[in-house]
């Protein structure tokens, strides 16, 4: 699979503002990754494959569904006329002509005085005007009312001799009239719309086998550092278990790609390198966390800040500094022959999910070419047993519990605290300019669930 993403070369980092020292706002990184990362292009694919993707085109129903009248109810197809005043006391009687059975190819037709034993989904019969329930039939067996059909082979005496019906109906009941799901010509789907059980359904029943998309992304994540143990292995002095590439790696696929966690590679900057470019060949992004602050181990950094994109003039990897808490080391460019997006997130749990919702999440949603790739912002009210406060020129995040229209701070500010962000729904976003907020004022919210 061929990616569409690449390094656009008229996209200029000097011209946003001055060298390394400049601090970038959250605003001006995330619009620089939109900007550059571009959605996959389209790929005819099965419908049980396109589970996930994102449509391209328009789909028109080519027949209408049903595609013929068919009964709603296991009964009896009947003339209005020949069942008009039907009751207990004086129940119709109808000559049963034969069965009609979904899927059966040639149609009996319903006479003066007949009716024919229907199932659900079998077309209406030539000449039958409305389906009567079976349980206001005797079902043929002249014993009073039934509570149901009785298979054909136990009841061979169904379809033929005649039925006692015991209340009238009006034309058209029981019936499902052609076309009264979708018509032929209709819009069953519009472009934009993500394949769910129910659209392949729809898509199925109107014949649809292959339908064109945009590819789920294929994204690879990748955790740094020499401390980091998988888990179930046994920990020694000094080392924590690698819960980044986890989280990472279910984040991106809850936004929608398909992602592959390649783990843990220690602080080498050889080793990252080799390992980035094996994983090229399967990646249409690469994630990493860890190593792109200002420490002697930040392999990260060592490793791609120099390396330049294949064939493509000022391309690699731009490390930066961006004023929001968590997250201010980024990493963000491109690496390889097809010109890969990177995104090189920092170390910390926090952190690193803090800045997959805000930067990667909209990379990937972009890449499946959704019109809107955000998560959904509302305002709600801070509840809070003191003013949160919160450092000047900095945006920052925070984790809060959000119900009501009323948002709860879930721990401290701390970038390490995993549990807290486990408990948390919703980030409760500081705006640069402000210092302090109180109990009881309104704030902006990015829903997480």
């Amino acid at each position: 699979m061929s990616s569409s993403a690449h390094r656009d070369t008229g996209h200029d980092h000097a011209a946003a503002g001055p060298g390394p020292d400049r601090l970038w706002s959250v605003q001006d990184h995330l619009d620089d990754v939109l900007a550059t990362v571009r959605p996959l292009d389209p790929i005819e694919l099965n419908l049980l494959d396109a589970q996930g993707c994102v449509l391209v085109d328009d789909i028109t129903v080519p027949l209408s569904l049903p595609p013929f009248d068919n009964s709603s109810m296991d009964g009896y197809a009947v003339r209005v006329t020949d069942v008009a005043g039907a009751s207990e006391e004086f129940p119709a009687v109808l000559e049963v002509v034969g069965d009609v059975a979904a899927g059966q190819a040639d149609p009996i037709t319903v006479g003066p005085g007949q009716a024919a034993r229907i199932m659900t989904g079998a077309p209406l019969p030539p000449g039958a005007e409305a389906v009567v329930p079976v349980e206001w039939t005797d079902g043929g067996l002249g014993e009073g009312p039934v509570a149901g059909m009785r298979a054909r082979s136990l009841a061979p005496e169904g379809a033929e001799g005649h039925v006692h019906v015991y209340r009238p109906v009006e034309a058209r009941a029981h019936v499902r009239a052609q076309g009264s799901d979708v018509r032929s010509g209709d819009r069953a789907l519009a472009a934009g719309t993500v394949l769910g059980p129910p659209q392949i359904g729809l898509l199925a029943a109107i014949g649809r086998g292959t339908v064109r998309v945009r590819p789920r992304p294929r994204v690879v994540v990748l955790s740094t550092g020499s401390e980091l143990v998988q888990p179930d292995e046994q920990l020694a002095s000094g080392q924590i278990y690698d819960s980044n590439s986890f989280a990472l790696t279910a984040a991106a696929r809850d936004a929608g790609a398909i992602a592959y966690r390649v783990g843990a590679v220690s602080d080498d900057a050889e080793t990252l390198r080799s390992t980035i470019e094996d994983q090229l060949v399967r990646a249409d992004l690469l994630v990493t966390t860890g190593g792109v602050s200002v420490g002697a181990y930040d392999v990260v950094k060592e490793a791609l800040a120099h390396v330049g994109d294949e064939d493509e003039p000022g391309g690699g990897v731009d490390f930066r500094k961006l004023a929001m808490q968590p997250g201010k080391p980024q990493g963000f460019g491109s690496i390889g022959p097809d010109h890969t997006p990177l995104l090189a997130l920092p170390g910390n749990p926090v952190s690193s999910y803090v800045s997959f919702e805000l930067f990667v999440r909209p990379a990937i949603r972009t890449l499946m070419g959704l019109p809107d790739v955000h998560r959904p912002t509302v305002t709600a009210s801070l509840a809070a047993d003191k003013a949160l406060t919160s450092p000047k020129g900095r945006r920052q995040f925070l984790r809060g519990s959000h119900a009501d229209g009323s948002v709860t701070p879930v721990g401290g500010s701390g970038s390490h605290l995993v549990a807290a962000l486990a408990h948390a729904n919703a980030l409760i976003v500081v705006p640069e300019d402000t210092e302090s907020v109180e109990p009881g004022a309104e704030v902006e919210v990015v829903l997480l669930g």
